[in-house]
C-alpha cells in the first residue's frame, strides 16, 4: 500500500476515515486546528473528539472564478455534522442548483490529491451525496 499523508491535519486517515475536531472543554465549542482560547468562553482547555461522518448541508455556493490552476466550477459548502459545522467542498455530484440543495444529505468521502517524489499520495477529503 502506498503510503498516505492527510492535507489537513484534523483528517484522520485509517480503515474509517473521519475528521477529528478540538472541543472545548468548558463550553463545547468545537474547532479544527491548534487555539490557544475558546471563542466562546476563553476556555484554554480542549479535547479531541471525532466528528460524525455524515451531515447536512447548511449553506453552499458555485464557484465559478478561482486562482489559476484551481479547475472550475466547484461547490463549497458548509455541512452541519451533528452539530459541527465544517467547511469543505461537494464532489462527486453536478456543480449546478439542479442537483445540490440545502439539507441535502452527505457524507465524508476522501480522494488522492497525487503522489510526491517519494510516492507518498497526499489525501484531501470532501463530501458527496449520502
Amino acid at each position: 500500500m502506498t503510503a498516505q499523508i492527510p492535507l489537513v491535519d484534523y483528517l484522520v486517515l485509517g480503515d474509517a476515515p473521519h475528521l477529528q475536531a478540538n472541543e472545548c472543554t468548558s463550553c463545547g465549542a468545537r474547532y479544527f486546528d491548534r487555539r490557544n482560547a475558546c471563542a466562546g468562553c476563553f476556555g484554554t482547555e480542549f479535547r479531541k473528539v471525532d466528528v460524525p461522518t455524515e451531515g447536512e448541508v447548511r449553506a453552499f455556493t458555485i464557484v465559478t472564478f478561482a486562482a489559476p490552476g484551481v479547475p472550475v466550477p466547484f461547490v463549497a459548502a458548509v455541512v452541519d455534522c451533528n452539530g459541527t459545522s465544517v467547511r469543505g467542498n461537494l464532489i462527486n455530484v453536478d456543480p449546478d442548483p439542479e442537483h445540490v440543495s440545502l439539507g441535502m444529505k452527505v457524507r465524508l468521502a476522501t480522494y488522492s490529491l497525487g503522489l510526491d517524489d517519494n510516492g507518498v499520495e497526499a489525501v484531501g477529503f470532501g463530501f458527496e451525496p449520502a
